[in-house]
């Protein structure tokens, strides 16, 4: 083995090892997630073990809306969950691209991954003590109004522990979602430190603008589009420079070699998770004066939103 062979195997090991930190998890579903699920599923019958203490699987969201501009939301939310979530030091919570690949594994949609016959079997497989699933709602009457309903259920027990849900116009998004979280949080009887609760506080993005770019991009990389999951990250960032897990996502695709881009060092890639790990701390009245430029976003993906 070469010199130059041993120094790409040691920066594959290297990167493998940072892609698989708790603090950054990727949004890229791997080879080797693709081979977890499948060895989960082909091992299903002899999973009798109690899923890990305190750990929590999120599932995608059902838009019930009828309104199919809404898709995006499904991933959001549930990706702004997991990622408020996997700050909660008492919490362990399941990687999305571990749901994506089972979800992919299963031949399931997002329609099928709700469904009650489903959710049990997925909690088990994920080991997951706690799932949270739930359903995109519009108030009657109301087309801009959305609403958050969810269901916490117990997988070893089988039962629901709550119902969580959040209300508002669908361009508050980010508050909708905060608000949905810290019911969960309490739900779920975990005390948070009011430091903890500070920084569970800081949003994603203000910008919708941004958060529909970021979800789009997440489900562009799901498809395998990583060229549009490019831009959409790009974007985001472009509409706001601090939402959540947009640059290191680009960069993780970079880095893949499944875009093309300038080579990053794993210490510079660490660096961006540390500075956009929490974003936009911004106080309530500073909240309440951000106002998303009029512009639009490119997409395959018909949203069809008129932003305020």
């Amino acid at each position: 083995m070469n010199h130059r062979t041993l120094l790409s195997t040691g920066i594959l090991i290297c990167l493998g090892l940072f892609l698989s930190t708790p603090s950054w998890a990727g949004q890229v579903v791997t080879k080797q997630d693709k081979q977890w699920a499948e060895k989960m599923i082909q091992e299903e019958g002899a999973l009798k073990a109690a899923p890990a203490k305190n750990t929590l699987a999120v599932l995608y969201f059902k838009n019930q809306t009828e309104q199919p501009e809404l898709d995006p939301l499904q991933k959001g939310i549930a990706l702004m969950l997991i990622t408020d979530l996997s700050k909660v030091k008492d919490l362990q919570v399941v990687e999305r691209v571990q749901l994506q690949a089972l979800v992919e594994e299963l031949g399931l949609g997002t329609s099928g991954l709700v469904s009650p016959e489903t959710t049990p079997r997925v909690g088990r497989l994920l080991g997951a003590q706690w799932l949270l699933g739930g359903d995109l709602l519009t108030t009657k009457g109301e087309i801009k109004k959305l609403r958050l309903q969810s269901n916490l259920l117990d997988v070893p027990a089988q039962k629901s522990l709550g119902e969580p849900s959040a209300e508002g116009d669908w361009a508050e998004l980010f508050r909708l979602e905060k608000d949905l979280l810290f019911e969960l949080i309490n739900l779920l009887r975990i005390a948070i430190t009011p430091q903890e609760e500070a920084q569970l506080r800081i949003p994603c993005s203000t910008n919708t603008r941004a958060l529909i770019a970021l979800f789009n991009a997440v489900d562009a990389n799901d498809r395998g589009n990583y060229a549009g999951a490019a831009e959409f990250y790009k974007t985001a960032i472009k509409e706001d420079g601090k939402i959540c897990i947009a640059k290191e996502a680009l960069e993780e695709l970079r880095v893949l070699g499944l875009v093309a881009g300038k080579k990053k060092s794993l210490d510079l890639l660490r660096s961006l998770r540390d500075q956009t790990s929490l974003t936009n701390q911004l106080t309530t009245k500073e909240v309440q004066k951000r106002v998303p430029p009029a512009t639009s976003i490119p997409t395959p993906i018909s949203i069809g939103i008129t932003f305020p």
